[in-house]
C-alpha cells in the first residue's frame, strides 16, 4: 500500500466519524456559508506572477517544515506580500493541518482561499464552504470521472471554484470536463515522491485553453516560473519554499518582487 492509499484510506474514516458528529445542515448554517467567495482562476488570469502560497507544517515525504507558524499571521504576510491565493493544508494526521486553520485564514486575509485536502466525499465540500473556502482541490489519481463530475458540479453550485489535480496523460483524459475552473499538474509523484518538472511541460500542450493551467510542487525558483510560462501556465503553488522560513510572508515578498 503507498502513501497516497493509505491516506486515503484514513479520510474515509475520518469523513464517516464526522458526519455521525456533525450533520450537514449545521455546516449549512455557518456564517461563513453564505459569504461571496473570491474567484481564484480570475486572479490568476490577471496577474503577472500567478504564485499561490501555502501553509503547510508537515509532509510525508519531507517530515516536518514549519510546526511554529501562526496561520493568520501567515495569511497576512502572503496577502501583503501579493500573492494571488493561499492553500491550506485541512489534513491532521499527514500534514498537521486543520479546518481551524482554514477558518483562522478566512478571519486574517481577503484573498481566495484553497482547502488543499484529500476529497472523497460531497460532505467535505460543505465543510470547505462552511470553513471559508473559496476554492477546493479534486485529485485524479483518488476519484472516478462519475466522482470529479459530481464534486465539481456541487463545487460550482456553492460559487466555489474547482482545481482538478492530475499526474499524468491518463488522469487529464478522464478529467477534462466544464464543471472544472484549473488544472493543476503535479510535478511530484504521489505514488514515489519523486519530482519533475517535465510533468508540467509534457502535460501542457494536451490542456484546453478554457482552463487555467497550474504548476503544482518543486517550484522553488524564479527561473523555474519563467521557464513554466512557456508553456502557458499562469499558477504556481509554492509551499515549502516559503514555509521552512522563519516568515513566510515575508520570503514570499521576497520571491515575487524578484519575480
Amino acid at each position: 500500500m503507498n502513501i497516497l492509499d493509505k491516506i486515503v484510506a484514513d479520510k474515509y474514516k475520518e469523513v464517516d466519524l464526522k458526519k455521525s458528529l456533525i450533520p450537514i445542515q449545521q455546516l449549512e448554517s455557518s456564517v461563513l456559508f453564505t459569504r461571496e467567495t473570491f474567484s481564484l482562476a480570475s486572479a490568476l488570469r490577471n496577474s503577472k506572477t500567478g504564485i499561490v502560497a501555502e501553509h503547510k507544517r508537515r509532509s510525508p515525504s519531507k517530515g516536518t517544515i514549519n510546526q511554529n507558524t501562526n496561520v493568520g499571521q501567515v495569511a497576512k504576510g502572503y496577502q501583503k506580500a501579493g500573492v494571488c491565493g493561499m492553500s491550506v493544508l485541512t489534513d491532521i494526521k499527514y500534514f498537521g493541518g486543520s479546518l481551524e486553520d482554514l477558518q483562522l485564514a478566512r478571519a486574517s486575509a481577503d484573498m481566495p482561499l484553497l482547502r488543499k485536502e484529500f476529497i472523497i466525499d460531497e460532505y467535505q465540500i460543505i465543510e470547505a464552504k462552511a470553513h471559508g473556502a473559496d476554492v477546493i482541490l479534486l485529485i485524479a489519481a483518488v476519484l472516478s470521472k462519475e466522482e470529479i463530475k459530481t464534486f465539481s458540479e456541487l463545487a460550482k453550485s456553492l460559487d466555489l471554484d474547482v482545481l482538478l489535480e492530475v499526474h499524468n496523460e491518463e488522469e487529464l483524459h478522464k478529467s477534462i470536463m466544464p464543471s472544472l475552473d484549473m488544472l493543476g499538474v503535479n510535478n511530484r509523484d504521489l505514488k514515489t515522491f519523486e519530482v519533475s518538472l517535465e510533468t508540467s511541460k509534457s502535460l501542457s500542450q494536451l490542456i484546453p485553453d478554457d482552463f487555467v493551467k497550474v504548476s503544482e510542487s518543486g517550484i522553488s525558483s524564479i527561473e523555474a516560473i519563467q521557464d513554466l510560462k512557456l508553456y502557458d501556465y499562469q499558477g504556481f503553488l509554492i509551499g515549502e519554499n516559503f514555509m521552512k522560513k522563519d516568515n513566510p510572508g515575508k520570503s514570499a515578498l521576497k520571491f515575487i518582487q524578484k519575480l
